[in-house]
């Protein structure tokens, strides 16, 4: 099966959303964790984006991935930082530590890449289970818009070395049922004009309505489930383009 996140599309991430760069994102969960005594973990950390501006706070983030290329840069990223942490590859959904964490955070809609239901409930489980008595999920999702097969996007990077890296993706699955949609995307390297690297990205998307979201929380047993809007707390969602953060307790 094809990947996402391989080193092109990490590459890529990393020269478009910088550390620190925010969509909202970085001051709300910094203001929902900054009372936050113990262990935070992110999943899918990524290049470590909000990770590293969570342990610049001085908050005690760990974080892992899937993807080797994103752990990679997270570690790099890091070190240019002087920061330490413990970063390491697993999966969402059958991750293991032994220790349990004040709060999980899941920012970004990164989470709507388990597209199987399967996949999502063992993960959300799997969290539940890593959080002490009184831990908070907090997690984002949006909706998926525009979402006819065929559809094709185009994007092009300047890399500081004169490269320039390309990328066609086109929605090639939507399956109504199952709610989720399969894209490929196409990564190219150029370099004057000649074609250095290629990669092709199997980049799956899960869609959720708001309530059915909540009910698959509070069935694995999450409590105070609050729902917030394009990073603004307690505001319910008003429109399809807006981010959509549930903050959930861990009761045991």
């Amino acid at each position: 099966m094809l990947s996402y996140y391989g080193s092109l599309s990490s590459e890529v991430y990393d020269m478009d959303k910088p550390i620190g760069h925010s969509f909202g994102d970085v001051e709300f969960y910094i203001n929902r964790l900054e009372t936050c005594k113990g262990h935070i973990l992110e999943p899918a950390t990524g290049t470590g984006r909000i990770l590293i501006p969570l342990l610049e706070k001085g908050l005690k983030v760990d974080g892992f991935d899937s993807s080797k290329e994103m752990l990679s840069i997270c570690e790099s990223n890091c070190k240019k930082r002087g920061l330490q942490t413990k970063l390491f590859e697993a999966r969402m959904e059958d991750f293991s530590q032994d220790k349990k964490y004040d709060a999980i955070i899941v920012p970004t809609g990164t989470f709507l890449l388990l597209h199987k239901r399967s996949d999502s409930i063992k993960a959300l489980k799997n969290f539940y289970n890593h959080l002490s008595n009184g831990g908070r999920l907090i997690l984002d999702i949006f909706l998926q818009r525009d979402i006819s097969i065929g559809i094709v996007s185009t994007k092009t990077w300047e890399c500081s070395n004169g490269d320039i890296i390309t990328l066609e993706n086109k929605v090639v699955e939507v399956d109504y049922i199952n709610q989720y949609t399969i894209s490929h995307g196409r990564y190219e390297r150029w370099r004057e004009g000649v074609l250095l690297q290629t990669e092709l990205e199997h980049f799956p998307l899960r869609w959720y309505g708001v309530e059915e979201f909540r009910l698959i929380l509070e069935g694995i047993g999450f409590k105070n489930i609050v729902i917030s809007s394009d990073y603004n707390f307690g505001k319910y969602p008003s429109n399809t383009e807006e981010i959509i953060t549930f903050e959930a307790v861990a009761i045991k």
